[in-house]
């Protein structure tokens, strides 16, 4: 009998901390074990870049009406039943041709994505699709380089990188939207392949950090949607900082979920009520047709500040970041 191999390289990239053999692929499908080290096999890979506004992140409250070079590699560390990228995120190996055509992606160095960035009128870079933690590497090399040009860096992200990537990250990056998922152990575990604690400890990190955060909660019926688990997720948020945008957005049937229900109206207005009801200045209600509410309005006066439709940006009307009404300061990325 041959014998076992033992681990010789441990990713630490994320929370999942994966000890991997030679050769052996690590849970996010894109990272490999060579020796002592971990070698990302997606480094500059792109299956998809575009240019979006930054309102669509979600973002409200950073350089809002501008737009974002959105880029991605294969791969994330979630298993997500209802993922709506899983075509792109969810791999075996190295961008397996069972999930991926190798032709559709195409190389790329950080000064390409600067330099199409710029080229497009872009004010920022997003890191975006799927969990860009997994090409770390070359977001970081992207987002040093951004910065040096007076580019915005933004991920979106849901918020199981370890603590060393998320402080090297901080000193680049402009802003971050992380994804609760839920309020419950059971539901990461069996619906993301995940743990609760480490997104909880990293938001609060953020927030600890000084780095502009904003979080989304996709609302699945019947699964993270009860009065108690969304009143617990905003009165953590609040606890943290009322300023914090909360966005309650929309499910719609997906991959390994294609048979679920969609998310009613009732309770995405319930959701933004409780968010509001627990101190939150901010929440918003989007990715569903009659019931968003993405506009940004003053907390002291109820002035309308931001207007949008859907994610367009229809008008501004911050001064210096303040409402023209009262003068109360908002909280932002204003630029």
């Amino acid at each position: 009998m041959s014998p076992v191999a033992k681990p010789t390289a441990v990713c630490n990239l994320c929370h999942h901390h994966c000890a991997l053999v030679p050769g052996q692929i690590g849970r996010c499908g894109v990272r490999q074990g060579a020796g002592d080290v971990v070698k990302s096999l997606v480094y500059g890979k792109l299956v998809a870049e575009s240019v979006d506004p930054v309102e669509k992140k979600p973002l409200f409250h950073v350089l809002p009406g501008t737009l974002t070079y959105s880029i991605a590699t294969p791969g994330c560390n979630f298993r997500c039943s209802h993922c709506q990228n899983s075509s792109i995120s969810q791999v075996v190996g190295a961008a397996s041709p069972r999930r991926i055509n190798l032709r559709t992606m195409v190389e790329r160095t950080a000064q390409d994505v600067v330099d199409a960035a710029l080229a497009s009128g872009c004010k920022s870079i997003s890191y975006t699709y799927v969990e860009p933690t997994v090409f770390f590497e070359f977001a970081y090399d992207c987002a040093v380089l951004a910065k040096q040009q007076g580019l915005g860096n933004i991920f979106v992200s849901n918020g199981y990188m370890s603590n060393t990537v998320l402080d090297l990250l901080t000193p680049v990056l402009t802003s971050i939207n992380i994804d609760l998922k839920a309020w419950s152990e059971s539901f990461y575990e069996k619906v993301c392949g995940a743990r609760l604690a480490p997104v909880v400890e990293n938001i609060r990190k953020c927030v600890e950090l000084g780095l502009w955060l904003e979080v989304t909660t996709l609302l699945i019926p019947g699964m993270n949607d009860s009065t108690q688990e969304l009143t617990e997720i905003a009165m953590f948020l609040a606890g943290l900082g009322t300023d914090i945008p909360w966005h309650v957005t929309a499910f719609y049937p997906a991959y390994k979920m294609e048979g679920a229900r969609a998310t009613p109206l009732a309770t995405l207005l319930k959701a933004r009520q409780i968010g509001l009801d627990c101190g939150l200045k901010y929440v918003y209600s989007g990715n569903i047709s009659g019931g968003q509410e993405t506009s940004t309005r003053c907390p002291m006066c109820g002035h309308m500040l931001l207007k949008r439709s859907n994610f367009t940006l229809e008008q501004n009307l911050l001064v210096g970041g303040k409402c023209p009404s009262c003068s109360a300061g908002i909280a932002g990325v204003w630029g």
